[in-house]
Order: structure tokens, then C-alpha cells, then sequence
């Protein structure tokens, strides 16, 4: 300790600077700390070895490890575990088997979390057989599985398409006296709905309930998505208000899902109800819930309203994908606006040639040149969503049909 300063300050300091991205100024904290005498130790240079995985990026990581041995210190086992955790986020399974080799070879004995992350990272890219094999070397390296394991198995199961091996997974683990936490509930029924198996979802929801464990929002947010899915929208309400009267709170996601599903099935005004309830309890609107605003509007065939959220998201900087197109142009269409939608395309590419054309053809009555607005239309519309929705729209009939 120098001067009421020590080792264990500084790391509290860079961990605190690293937390808000500053890397730059960590280093210099370091480099500072050392001229003052104090000098860093292995959790110094780990902190800064899982920042430069998050926010910098793999090769800025590695660069640590030769300071570190420069200085004396040898990285451990927390050092190896961030940057596979790092290679992981980065979807690099061949850097990721390289450091775990690597760790072995320098004889640091891998922990629970090491295997953890080695088998998320099999999942992750598609391979839920190495996956699999790497939880079995676990069980056989005589580290005891936790909660945790189980959990990154039975999500990389559910969403490798294996949704069903997961729940003989989780009936296993239940038979050898494993209590699920409500992590691993929220994952299964996630997996199960997505995967089309409503009945045994519905089962593992009756299920938690019975338990000590309360469902939270996420739980009720997956249930809701679940039944809007199969199109049961009135059991999806049911979960949403169900969610609401025990008090938990909606995040953006919640509500859009919401008033999506009341939207679908016609409820136009409690799907209002539901969008004003979301603005005043102050809840940020993302993309997604200007697309929903805008899908309101539209349907109420208040396009005036539709095009000023359009103008508000991209006053914000926020750009309009190809969902939002989409909306607009099924709104016009649904308002029979047909010169309209040809305007908005206008604006939407700004090719003034393609619509010169197509203008042209339909004022014109010319009409047979039908492959050659084929192949104009294509060029245009680069997403599928987009294209699907014109190719069924009045717009695309009037161009390409008789």
C-alpha cells in the first residue's frame, strides 16, 4: 500500500472505468498506479481481459495475456474463462476449442464454468451433439453440474430443434432429485412453444404453477407469445391481463405483443386503450413499438396519423425497416389508394426511372410489358417481408396483370 492506495483500490477503480467502456482510461489508471508503486496483480489484468472481449474485441484481449507474463503474472483459469466466453459471443468455435487447449496444456484445470461456456458455444453454432459430449466430460472430470449447466443444455437443445429431448432432459433431472428453478421453467416453455408442442408447454405451465417458484414477466411474456402463435388471441389476452392484475410491469415487448394480438383479432379499441396505458407510464418506444403504433393507425385507416409516427421515429434517428414499409403500404392498400402506394414507392427508392415507367404504363394503358416491371419491382424491393406484402397488394396486380 502506498499512501492509503493499494492493489485492491485500483481494481475497484478499472473495473468501475471499464464498466462505462472507457478502456483508454483504464490503461492510463494502470500505468499511473504502477509509477506510484502499486502494483497490479492477476485480477487487474482479467478485469481488463473480459472488458477488451466486450467492448474492443478478441485480438485486443489477447494482447493482454504477453503483459501480463511480461509483468510476472500468470494468467488463471478466470483469464481463459473470458476470453472463451469472448470467442463464444463471436460465434468462433476454432478460436474458442484453440484457448481451451490451450488452458489444458498450460495445466490449468478447467472449472465448471470453462465446460459451461464450451458447450454454449457447441449450441450456439449448431452442434448439439459436441455439446452434448462436452457436458458428458464434464460429469466424467468430476466437477459437479449446477443449475446453470443444466440450464445452457436444455436451451441449446430447444433451440437446436431438439425441444422434446430437452423435456426428457428436465424429467431426468427431476427423477435424480434436481429441483428446476424457474430459469429452467421459462426456457423449456419457450423452447416447447416455438417448437409447435402447445400441449406439453401448457403442461410444464400448469406445472410451475403448482410449485414454490411465482411465474414472472418473462414467463407470462413467452405464454402470451405462445398462444398469439397458434392463434389462441383470446387465451393470450387471458395471460396478458392475468399478468397485469398480479401487478408485474410490461416492458415495451409485453405491450406490443399485446395490442399486436387485439390488432389481429379486431379489438381496435382496447388495443388503443392498451398503446395510450404503454406512452403514459413512460415506457421508451424502439422500432418495434412505432411499427405497432403505425400498424394501429393503418388500421383505424388514419394514415395522416401513420405517416406523422413515421416522421416522429426518424426525427428520434431511428430508421424505418423494412416492417414499417410493409405497414404503410398494407394500410394503403387497404384504404384502396392506389395512386398513393405508387408515391410512396417513390419516395421509399427514389428511382425515378422505375416509377416513371410503371406510371407511364398504368396512364397509358400499356400494361403487356409485364416481365420487364417484373425484374424492376425485384430490384426494388430487397426484403422479403416487403415483397410479400406489395405482391399482394392492388399495386402489383395492377402492373403485372391484365
Amino acid at each position: 500500500m502506498v499512501g492509503g492506495l493499494s492493489t485492491r483500490l485500483l481494481n475497484i477503480c478499472i473495473a468501475s472505468v471499464c464498466k462505462t467502456q472507457q478502456l483508454q482510461r483504464a490503461e492510463v489508471l494502470l500505468i499511473d498506479a504502477i509509477r506510484l508503486g502499486v502494483l497490479p496483480n492477476v485480477v487487474t489484468y482479467n478485469i481488463l481481459v473480459d472488458a477488451y472481449c466486450r467492448f474492443v474485441g478478441m485480438g485486443a484481449a489477447l494482447d493482454v495475456i504477453p503483459r501480463m507474463r511480461e509483468a510476472g503474472i500468470s494468467p488463471d483459469v478466470i483469464t481463459y474463462n473470458s476470453l472463451v466466453a469472448g470467442s463464444t459471443r463471436k460465434r468462433s468455435l476454432s478460436l474458442t476449442l484453440d484457448l481451451f487447449d490451450e488452458m489444458l496444456e498450460l495445466s490449468i484445470h478447467p472449472d465448471r464454468w470453462s465446460y459451461n461456456t464450451l458447450m454454449h458455444c457447441f449450441f450456439k453454432v449448431g452442434n448439439p451433439d459436441e455439446g452434448y459430449n462436452v457436458f458428458r466430460n464434464l460429469v466424467l472430470s468430476e466437477i459437479t453440474p449446477g443449475q446453470d449447466t443444466f440450464n445452457i443444455l436444455i436451451n441449446g437443445l430447444c433451440k437446436n430443434g431438439y425441444a422434446m429431448h430437452g423435456l426428457m432432459l428436465f424429467r431426468n433431472l427431476q427423477r435424480h432429485g434436481v429441483v428446476p428453478e424457474l430459469v429452467t421453467y421459462n426456457l423449456l416453455i419457450d423452447g416447447l412453444c416455438k417448437a409447435g408442442q402447445w400441449r406439453a408447454a401448457k403442461t410444464m405451465i400448469m406445472e410451475l404453477l403448482e410449485t414454490d417458484e411465482n411465474p414472472n414477466a418473462i414467463t407470462f411474456t413467452t405464454v402470451m407469445k405462445c398462444c398469439f402463435k397458434f392463434q389462441k388471441y383470446e387465451q393470450g389476452l387471458e395471460v396478458f391481463l392475468e399478468m397485469a392484475n398480479r401487478g408485474h410491469t410490461f416492458d415495451g415487448f409485453g405491450y406490443c405483443t399485446a395490442v399486436g394480438g387485439l390488432i389481429k383479432i379486431g379489438r381496435i379499441e382496447e388495443a388503443n386503450r392498451w398503446m395510450d396505458r404503454m406512452l403514459k407510464n413512460g415506457i421508451g418506444l424502439d422500432l418495434v413499438s412505432y411499427n405497432t403504433l403505425i400498424n394501429l393507425h393503418c388500421r383505424e385507416g388514419r394514415l395522416g396519423a401513420a405517416y406523422a409516427v413515421v416522421e416522429e421515429l426518424e426525427k428520434r434517428g431511428l430508421e424505418c425497416d423494412a416492417y414499417t414499409h410493409a405497414i404503410i403500404i398494407d394500410g394503403l392498400c387497404r384504404a384502396d389508394h392506389v395512386r398513393r402506394q405508387l408515391c410512396y414507392l417513390v419516395k421509399l427508392h427514389n428511382q425515378v426511372s422505375f416509377v416513371g415507367l410503371t406510371s407511364f404504363k398504368h396512364e397509358a394503358g400499356y400494361i403487356d410489358d409485364r416481365q420487364h416491371l417484373i425484374y424492376a419491382f425485384r430490384r426494388q424491393l430487397i426484403d422479403k417481408i416487403f415483397y410479400s406484402k406489395l405482391k399482394s397488394s392492388d399495386v402489383y396486380s395492377l402492373a403485372f396483370c391484365r
